[in-house]
């Protein structure tokens, strides 16, 4: 068995993840370092009626990655991804971030579809569905998981794919990690012959010209938009497009961006996905406090932006922001039963993510201001809290009962119960 922690400076690191706000303190944390780990920390856990909680990232704002006087298994030290360049696919071990699984297709000449964020877990993302940069081309990070290794409640390891339980393949595309500890998974990766992306300000006038770009654009073109703290203060809305195509077609479609307001700033280039993300890890470090709301929308209609807007003007600290993630594209062409992963109509998804540091006597009203947006439909399970149990269940829609009928398959005894999850 792994190295077992129950007090000391590795224990505290183990136990300390992305949002500061989170204090759960679990009993022992298990370092894994080999599925055999994994196993014997899911059967020690069963045996000691422990509740078993797991740690890839640790990126999860709501803290589901530890739990208060339970087991925590810290599969960080299960970091290694490789890479088949002749079959374009990369072997993910179960601790592996985003911007390793990026860095190791860079090497090869290839891309991953990640999330926006390297420091997040590829397993925790891929299991919750996985909006990122590249989903208009190439799907959500779910829609690109080819199989994976499974520990499950009673400790056993199996392989889902296609042919080797498709059903619990069908499961952890989309539906969450209640199913079982995922060790490793390979994930289908992509070339494309460049990315082009970059940062482009406006004022929030051109919110409503924004709608054809995020939902019916081309597929090679993906855009993330928002409200973020200007640097002269006050709210600014941000347009940052990734193109994953060819080069001087891209650079004319993120040209024509540009003119659809008078721009406060704009700037865009080649980049890679490793420094794409890295950005994205800059802006959100870990460490500070955090809560987060989410939301989704088919469009940007006056309602909308009015409660868009009225949060933004809202915003009660400057590292706050709200984030408009776009599913359009090959991601809205993938069938809605075909994954665990539901909504497949063109859609917003909308982020609020509150933001303070440690010690900010004002906690209570950032938490609020989440609120904000509640009057918007949907939600996205990956980001939905403890407290949006009905949320989480409408957002899978007819996929529900299927995925409870997984789940009492492959976990009868609710070994995994990540609260706010199926």
């Amino acid at each position: 068995m792994g190295d077992m922690l129950t007090s000391g400076t590795e224990y505290e690191a183990a136990r300390t993840i992305w949002n500061g706000a989170v204090t759960s303190r679990p009993l022992a944390v298990l370092r894994c370092a080999t599925t055999a780990d994994v196993q014997a920390g899911v059967r020690a856990a069963g045996e000691k009626g422990l509740p078993l909680s797991v740690r890839g990232g640790g990126h999860d704002w709501a803290g589901r990655a530890l739990t208060d006087g339970g087991l925590t298994l810290d599969l960080s030290p299960m970091r290694r991804v490789s890479v088949d360049p002749a079959t374009a696919v990369a072997t993910v071990a179960g601790g592996a971030t985003s911007a390793d699984v990026a860095a190791a297709a860079q090497r090869a000449g290839l891309v991953a579809v990640t999330g926006t964020a390297g420091s997040v877990g590829m397993a925790g993302l891929t299991l919750g569905g996985g909006y990122g940069p590249l989903s208009g081309r190439f799907g959500l990070a779910a829609d690109n998981l080819l199989s994976a290794d499974v520990v499950l409640a009673d400790g056993t390891s199996v392989t889902a794919d296609e042919e080797r339980d498709p059903e619990l393949l069908w499961a952890l595309r989309g539906g969450g990690g209640n199913f079982g500890v995922v060790t490793s998974m390979r994930i289908r990766l992509h070339a494309v012959p460049t990315i082009l992306a970059g940062m482009i300000m406006f004022g929030s006038d051109v919110l409503p010209e924004l709608e054809e770009s995020l939902l019916r654009g081309p597929d090679e073109l993906t855009v993330q938009a928002g409200f973020i703290t200007a640097p002269t203060g006050g709210s600014a809305l941000f347009v940052a497009p990734t193109w994953c195509g060819e080069p001087e077609a891209g650079t004319k479609v993120l040209q024509r961006l540009t003119e659809l307001g008078e721009p406060l700033t704009a700037q865009f280039g080649p980049t890679t996905m490793p420094d794409q993300l890295a950005q994205i890890d800059a802006m959100f470090p870990a460490g500070r406090h955090v809560e987060i709301g989410a939301r989704t929308v088919t469009g940007l209609d006056r309602t909308v932006q009015e409660i868009l807007l009225d949060a933004a003007d809202a915003k009660t600290s400057p590292l706050s922001a709200i984030s408009l993630h776009s599913l359009h594209g090959a991601a809205a062409r993938v069938p809605a039963d075909a994954t665990a992963f539901r909504n497949r109509t063109p859609h917003l998804m909308v982020e609020t993510i509150a933001v303070w540091e440690p010690g900010d006597p004002a906690e209570d009203r950032h938490r609020a201001w989440v609120r904000k947006t509640d009057r918007l439909p949907g939600g996205y399970p990956n980001l939905l809290g403890p407290g949006d149990a009905e949320r989480t269940a409408a957002a899978f829609g007819p996929n529900a009962e299927r995925l409870l009928s997984a789940k009492k398959r492959y976990d009868p005894e609710l070994v995994f119960h990540a609260p706010g999850r199926l």
